[in-house]
């Protein structure tokens, strides 16, 4: 039976400290594509919206079942070899990549690409399950049997990842087919999610709802309420009958809708249906001009029928009252959160060496909420391009011993790197 696709892409920035989307997100008729870029300051946002607008000419093309996993697999080259173009044309772009997962359709069959830790799960019937691997030093451990996983979900070096798109030869994606059945339901994620939610609440939700669009909304929105600190993005797609009221419209969102490199593709701006966008609409509102608002009623605003004439002292009391109990409020809040930030840990960079921090990388004003606990002696030009990045990013540590351990780890690495002991793929600098 001829089937379609029913779809949703969302994104949000995150509670972190990142001031831009490096996420990058398309949904259409028959391509649905997920790319977190990596690099801080050498521009993930940049590869993630490269590779996505050099995928997205495969949507609408009708690739034949026989040829679609050898299409999508060049298209994944065409645009890694983009990412080196790009790094050859401008220094600043050195060392960034992207995760992918791009999922093609052809005819009932999917063809699957991915590299990275970014995610794919299935729900099908009774059923979820991730349809991807990570390439993810977490999931060699897990592969070696060295942790659980329960223990990988809450794993400190959860973010480490060994293999993703980055302009080298080498950076070869995973490729599959499967058969698409009516009634499956597919999530594609990044690390935002996946790290900050549990399964069974992923599960859960995307049970529970009734559409992708729903099921989207309701992803994001638990994410932020499990305060992810990175960029979240999710791509919903139902399989459907194809006789059915499909709505066809693709949908760029994060970094490849911000930088215009999706190609031609309409791009549908999701309707505001989470507090963030909401908050930000009745912003708006408020800060319309005062010329364009309907004036007050009286001298102190409109009133009552059942009120009484107002007096402006008992009304400045009021306001002074209410005042002073916000500000104690505040001051309560701001000092139990300082508190709390002292109890954290965390694993950066300070002048050029690992070091461990106590608190939170964040600023509160003139006011930082970290401080330096102590400096290692590993240089982060000698680490690995991608753990140096995630160093730059920060590591976070739920103890003091935790940071600790996640240095060793560190350590480790960069001997296996230096001995030609470790993995190639994992030791380019």
């Amino acid at each position: 039976m001829p089937i379609a696709l029913h779809y949703a892409a969302r994104t949000d920035l995150g509670l972190g400290s990142k001031s831009r989307n490096e996420d990058s997100g398309y949904a259409g008729p028959d391509l649905l594509i997920l790319a977190d870029g990596m690099g801080g300051h050498a521009a993930g946002d940049v590869a993630s919206s490269t590779v996505v607008g050099e995928l997205v000419a495969l949507d609408g093309e009708g690739v034949g079942a026989d040829d679609a996993l050898h299409q999508l697999g060049e298209a994944v080259k065409r645009a890694n070899d983009r990412l080196r173009d790009e790094m050859d044309h401008s220094d600043d772009l050195e060392g960034m990549g992207t995760t992918l997962i791009a999922l093609l359709r052809t005819g009932t069959k999917l063809a699957l690409a991915n590299i990275g830790d970014s995610r794919a799960f299935m729900l099908r019937g009774g059923t979820f399950s991730q349809i991807t691997k990570d390439h993810s030093f977490v999931q060699a451990l897990l592969d070696d049997g060295r942790i659980t996983p329960e223990e990988a979900e809450h794993h400190p070096q959860r973010s480490l990842v060994t293999r993703v798109l980055t302009g080298r030869d080498d950076d070869v994606p995973d490729l599959s087919m499967r058969e698409a059945q009516i009634g499956d339901r597919y999530l594609l994620c990044s690390d935002g999610l996946s790290d900050y939610v549990a399964g069974s609440t992923i599960e859960d939700i995307l049970r529970g709802s009734q559409t992708p669009a729903e099921a989207a909304d309701r992803l994001v929105a638990i994410a932020l309420r499990a305060s992810t600190r990175d960029n979240v993005t999710v791509v919903v797609a139902d399989v459907v009958d194809q006789s059915e009221p499909v709505h066809n419209q693709p949908q760029v969102v994060g970094a490849a809708a911000a930088l215009g490199t999706a190609g031609d593709q309409a791009v549908e701006a999701p309707a505001p249906l989470t507090p963030a966008e909401k908050a930000a609409a009745l912003s708006r509102e408020a800060n319309t001009p005062l010329n364009q608002q309907p004036p007050p009623e009286g001298p102190h605003g409109p009133q009552l029928a059942e009120e009484g004439p107002r007096s402006p002292r008992a009304a400045w009391f009021r306001w002074g009252a209410l005042g002073g109990l916000i500000l104690c409020v505040l001051l309560i809040a701001a000092f139990v959160g300082y508190r709390w930030s002292q109890q954290q840990f965390y694993v950066g960079e300070e002048r050029g060496l690992v070091t461990i921090y106590q608190g939170v990388p964040q600023d509160f004003g003139p006011f930082s909420l970290h401080s330096v606990d102590s400096k290692t002696d590993i240089a982060t030009t000698d680490l690995p391009q991608f753990y140096r990045d995630r160093v730059d990013s920060t590591l976070s540590a739920s103890s003091k011993n935790e940071a600790i351990r996640i240095v060793e780890d560190l350590r480790t690495e960069m001997v296996k790197c230096q001995t030609g002991t470790a993995d190639g793929s994992t030791c380019t600098p």
